[in-house]
């Protein structure tokens, strides 16, 4: 190990290629070379990798996978106490995102463990960027849930959201969650499905969510990143006390004072704060006079 236990090691995240291995950092291989343990999520592609880079990896390989991330994160936050510089490595694009790595990092930082980065390729950013569509705000979803009415759930909660929004989906399942995205944002939102991106068949779909859906029902193969254009805004006569309302609560819920959620509706919204708050209070004064209503604001 290359330190003591007076001077702990460092946690190093490594992005790797997402298709094609020219697109690996300069820094990977040095780091591959050099680190003290390589705990990568399949240490058969690790193999693969190291060979088409040329490089010999120096220190011990263990495997750190979703099966298996639980149990060996208080190892390696051990060796990197002891003074080891472990090398995260996934099977593409950047640890953590979607992918093994999290418990790793917070288990590190809670240790006062260093925690460094080798930025690397990303299916998110690609993605993004080859999508046409707007990338100043955005928000990462990862895989949506496998059960239908549990996806559909999940959509239908950003369906108001303003953000372009990312998903990772498998091409067994993307036909449906296609179909899933036009029910719950509607058939005519447009969207980008990004498959075997930076590889050779790389193939980038545009259009709405109801002509990607049907394009998509025969079947589509590869490794699929979706981009979805983020909700219109709506202007202060579509909205309604009711939905004034329900944005309040949204935050609400997150944590928000109402006092602040009531300012920041209405600064979305483009209204007085008075007419968000006589929204609330008329909401509030009908949940009292109706027992059937359980969600009532108190």
């Amino acid at each position: 190990m290359t330190g003591s236990a007076d001077s702990p090691g460092t946690l190093v995240l490594a992005g790797t290629p997402i298709g094609d291995v020219a697109d690996a950092p300069p820094r990977l291989a040095a780091e591959l070379a050099s680190a003290d343990v390589v705990a990568a999520e399949d240490t058969r592609r690790l193999r693969r990798l190291t060979q088409a880079l040329d490089v010999q990896i120096g220190g011990r390989v263990v495997s750190y996978f979703e099966g298996n991330e639980s149990a060996r994160t208080p190892e390696l936050v051990e060796a990197l106490v002891g003074g080891a510089r472990v090398l995260l490595v996934t099977d593409a694009g950047m640890p953590s995102v979607s992918d093994p790595g999290y418990r790793l990092v917070a288990a590190a930082v809670e240790r006062d463990v260093r925690v460094t980065a080798v930025p690397g390729p990303s299916a998110v950013l690609t993605a993004l960027a080859l999508s046409g569509l707007p990338v100043d705000r955005f928000c990462f979803e990862g895989f949506l849930p496998r059960k239908a009415g549990e996806r559909l759930s999940r959509l239908k909660e950003v369906a108001e959201d303003r953000r372009t929004l990312v998903y990772f989906e498998a091409p067994h399942r993307i036909d449906d969650t296609l179909a899933a995205m036009a029910e719950a944002f509607g058939g005519e939102r447009r969207a980008a499905v990004c498959r075997e991106l930076t590889k050779t068949y790389e193939e980038v779909k545009r259009g709405s969510l109801g002509e990607l859906a049907a394009w998509a029902a025969d079947g589509v193969r590869g490794e699929i990143t979706v981009v979805v254009e983020g909700a219109p805004e709506k202007s202060a006569a579509e909205l309604g006390p009711d939905e004034l309302v329900r944005r309040v609560r949204v935050r609400e819920e997150a944590g928000e004072r109402r006092k602040e959620a009531i300012a920041a509706v209405a600064a979305e919204a483009g209204l007085p704060k008075r007419e968000v708050f006589d929204a609330v209070v008329a909401a509030k004064n009908a949940d009292r006079g109706d027992p059937s209503k359980s969600k009532g604001l108190s």
